[in-house]
């Protein structure tokens, strides 16, 4: 019995002993995946809180936790006993595995002590061996039922769950199956596990609000975007996006929200901002510390404090002022810096009152919200700077465009006010397109297109800075420079004088007195009737038929005697058209009109600007001479006040309009400008200049702003040669147009339908103007 005893004690302790190493085994196997799950690497108080829970395990003599680096993240028990070579030590690599990639993050070591096997064997050497063989078989089926059930089960739960892939917003989760220390690394592995799914959740989340504010095209939509991501990932009850204003030196409120009292203000389309501006610096140019958002602009730290009023740094009277006008209760404070890639603070991010997601009660924000604050913040930055810069080219272009605008208006004042009212009637007839659901029902314009077409309208008369001042604003047919209608006046003064001269002379030659005074008056008298001749055909007021034009000639070829040389005092281009004339004798008898070759300005080098075929598809062919300021050749003009050269350069304009233009590096959004500006005087049956295009070769907005520029022009009251023509009489005009195919149907009559003439003449228009008007005589039918 005693050998039978001995043996069954050594196989006792050969099991426990064996026992103790497979405990040890799995303790091992369990631990290190747990010790390895996503997040150690970064979490060293998550490896310590589990330590101290392995290190309850009754057989653990010690156990240390070492880093990638080999230093040692947390321990328990005997250090000395983890000396190599023992034959209840582990020493185990811990691997991180996350979709199939393993990374090495560290080591783990362990003993487990054998005094417990000892102490139960001395303990049972004095049982009987009945009770011996009872009791080992129970225990037999004892430790078979709880191995199965309490240790296989759950390891199996463990390990499925832990090489388990999630899915994108899927939380791995084991139910324990008792209160033991496995069920206490099982409750380790779920709270590490919701830690994840929740960091997951929130880096997922960053992400796309970085594609949302990439696509917001405005500094306050981004702001407002910014604000409500940031209330959302901190659980925060309200805050506000505070913007640098460079030249005021102050933090601007952008948006101010709370969602506890529904407040919002500024953004996109909230209600206008109360709040004033915060200094940054005092009136005697110290920084200002104690406002939150100046203390975080100047300092460039982020401030997180659990109860507003209780910081000794801030005035309180800051917040006391707006929780007694909302009736708010601010208590905790998050506030972070907004930054550009280059480090300059730009803006405050602030946000207040940390809302717990389980109980709704205000407590202070963790450093998980700091985090979080900081990454946003970080993203946030950057985007409105991007959204800054936009801006400041958009005011930057806006600003040219004005400045175009007034070199226009400084030049002539005349084309000024036009460049400045042909926007607003284009924006009144575009936007009367965009509301029509009949002939117009499919055309809309987008944000970016309405800026195109606002940039497209303000420079369609860009060209108008190259086309010579007296040419645009001619008011009588010998305009250049000056109205050279006296210096021909002077002329008729000297054969005035010449008439008294022949008289005298008459009369000392022994004439009749009364004859030659006669003689006298009947000269003078035909010679104020023929300037009152010549000077009625300067202005341009009637057609010139060809009785009148054979008139002028015989009036011209009148002549006068010059004795001055013609060649003192002039400029070199005056000279340089005199090259190759040679020079009249003194006494010079010259014609009272005349048209000489000196009046003629050829082009540079002889070349015309413009010729048949030209390959930029302009059909506004130019004449063959610059000028020709001839006096004849002025009066002799049929209709208005301009010659054909005059014309040309007129109508040049929409030629330089378009060069100009085409020659700017016009970023895509706004590459349809020169056809936008280029188009107003192009016609509908392709009679139009510069390019001589039909309907289908014209966009709507192209249309439309030819009839806005027609409008404009007739109805205009700033033209030195011509008077403002009524409403009624402007319409019947341009309905003519229409009915010669000139300007497109359809969108005159939206223009009548719509009432847009109306708008824009009670607008611009004088009140003797806008006169009683039948719109539905002029729809067409």
């Amino acid at each position: 019995m005693m050998v039978l005893l001995a043996a069954l004690e050594w196989r006792a302790y050969r099991d426990a002993m064996g026992d103790l190493e497979g405990r040890l085994n799995t303790f091992v196997t369990t631990a290190k995946g747990v010790l390895a799950a996503p997040l150690w690497t970064y979490d060293y108080g998550q490896a310590r809180s589990l330590v101290r829970v392995m290190g309850n395990q009754p057989d653990i003599r010690a156990l240390r936790v070492l880093d990638i680096d080999s230093a040692v993240v947390a321990q328990t028990g005997d250090p000395a006993s983890l000396t190599p070579g023992g034959p209840l030590l582990r020493d185990v690599l811990l691997v991180h595995t996350e979709r199939n990639e393993a990374t090495s993050v560290g080591s783990f070591q362990v003993a487990f002590d054998t005094t417990r096997v000892w102490r139960n064997l001395k303990r049972d050497v004095a049982t009987d061996l009945l009770i011996i063989v009872v009791t080992l078989s129970a225990l037999v089926g004892l430790v078979v039922v709880a191995t199965s059930r309490l240790v296989f089960r759950p390891l199996d739960h463990l390990h499925r769950a832990m090489v388990k892939d999630p899915r994108p917003g899927e939380q791995r989760h084991v139910t324990p199956m008792a209160k033991d220390e496995l069920g206490d690394v099982i409750e380790a592995f779920n709270a590490m596990e919701r830690r994840r799914a929740m960091l997951e959740e929130t880096r997922s989340r960053l992400i796309e609000l970085g594609i949302q504010m990439d696509a917001e095209r405005t500094p306050r939509r981004l702001a407002e975007t910014v604000l409500r991501s940031a209330m959302e990932l901190c659980s925060a009850d309200g805050g506000a996006v505070l913007v640098r204003d460079e030249h005021s030196n102050q933090l601007q409120y952008a948006v101010v929200l709370a969602t506890s009292i529904t407040l919002r203000m500024g953004g996109e389309d909230g209600t206008p901002m109360a709040l004033r501006p915060v200094p940054l610096t005092h009136p005697n140019g110290t920084p200002r510390l104690d406002r939150v958002a100046s203390h975080v602009a100047i300092t460039g730290r982020l401030l997180n404090t659990p109860s507003i009023y209780h910081d000794s740094r801030f005035d309180p009277r800051e917040f006391e002022a707006f929780d007694r006008t909302y009736g708010y209760s601010s208590r905790s404070h998050l506030a972070v810096p907004l930054r550009t890639r280059g480090g300059e603070i730009i803006g405050v991010l602030e946000l207040s009152n940390a809302i717990d997601p389980r109980t709704r009660r205000v407590g202070p924000f963790d450093e998980v919200d700091e985090s979080i604050a900081q990454v946003l913040a970080a993203q946030a930055g950057v985007a409105l700077e991007n959204q800054i810069l936009i801006e400041s080219q958009r005011r930057l272009l806006d600003s040219f465009i004005e400045l175009m605008a007034g070199a226009i208006d400084a030049k002539s004042p005349y084309t000024g006010g036009h460049c400045s009212r042909v926007p607003e009637l284009t924006r009144l007839l575009t936007e009367a397109a965009c509301r029509d659901t009949e002939q117009f029902a499919d055309f809309d314009l987008t944000e970016a297109e309405w800026y195109e077409l606002h940039i497209a309208s303000w420079l369609h008369d860009c060209g108008k800075v190259t086309s010579p001042e007296y040419v645009v604003d001619k008011a009588t047919k010998l305009e250049t420079i000056y109205n050279r209608i006296h210096e021909i006046r002077t002329r008729f003064e000297v054969l005035w004088r010449d008439a008294e001269l022949a008289e005298c002379r008459a009369r000392l030659a022994g004439a009749d007195p009364a004859t030659a005074a006669a003689e006298r008056d009947r000269t003078q008298a035909a010679l104020l009737d023929d300037f009152g001749f010549v000077a009625a055909c300067n202005v341009g007021g009637e057609y010139m038929d060809d009785d009148s034009i054979e008139r002028l000639n015989a009036i011209g070829a009148r002549s006068w005697t010059r004795h001055f040389d013609d060649r003192l005092g002039l400029s070199i281009a005056e000279t340089e058209r005199l090259r190759g004339i040679p020079p009249r004798p003194l006494p010079a008898t010259e014609r009272l009109l005349s048209d000489k070759a000196e009046h003629v300005v050829p082009w540079p080098n002889d070349t015309p600007p413009i010729q048949e075929n030209d390959p930029r598809g302009f059909t506004m062919v130019a004449p063959p001479k610059q000028f020709n300021f001839g006096e004849l050749y002025n009066l002799s003009i049929r209709r208005g006040t301009l010659t054909e050269e005059e014309r040309f350069k007129v109508n040049d304009h929409i030629v330089q309009t378009i060069v100009m233009l085409e020659s700017l590096p016009l970023p895509k959004h706004l590459r349809r400008v020169p056809e936008y500006a280029g188009g107003h005087h192009e016609r509908m049956d392709g009679s139009g200049y510069p390019r001589a295009l039909m309907a289908g070769s014209m966009s709507i907005p192209a249309r439309i702003m030819a009839i806005a520029d027609i409008y404009e022009a007739l109805t205009a009251a700033d033209r030195p040669y011509k008077k403002p023509k009524a409403v009624s009489e402007a319409l019947g005009i341009m309905a003519k147009m229409r009915d010669t195919n000139h300007i497109d149907p359809d969108l005159f009559d939206l223009f009548l339908r719509a009432g847009v003439w109306r708008s824009y003449a009670e607008m611009y228009l004088r009140p003797e103007q806008i006169d009683a008007v039948d719109v539905s005589a002029y729809l067409k039918r």
